[in-house]
């Protein structure tokens, strides 16, 4: 069994630092909107939480390089 690691800190209202085992990320947003994520190995996310039976949808863009 492979051993993991992640952390999240709640730095201000609204900004989180996500921190694992190869990367950290900054994620913005998300309580009434779309959360906006970028992550230290360039991937951007961007990802909400739709009502009824749709659930999370997310949309992710390519490496930057």
């Amino acid at each position: 069994m492979a051993l993991t690691f992640r952390k999240s800190f709640r730095i201000l209202p609204g900004v989180r630092l996500n921190i694992n085992r190869r990367s950290w990320s900054i994620s913005t947003g998300g309580e009434h909107g779309p959360r906006h994520t970028r992550s230290s190995t360039g991937r951007r996310t961007t990802s909400m939480d739709l009502p009824g039976p749709f659930g999370w949808r997310r949309t992710r863009s390519a490496k930057r390089r």
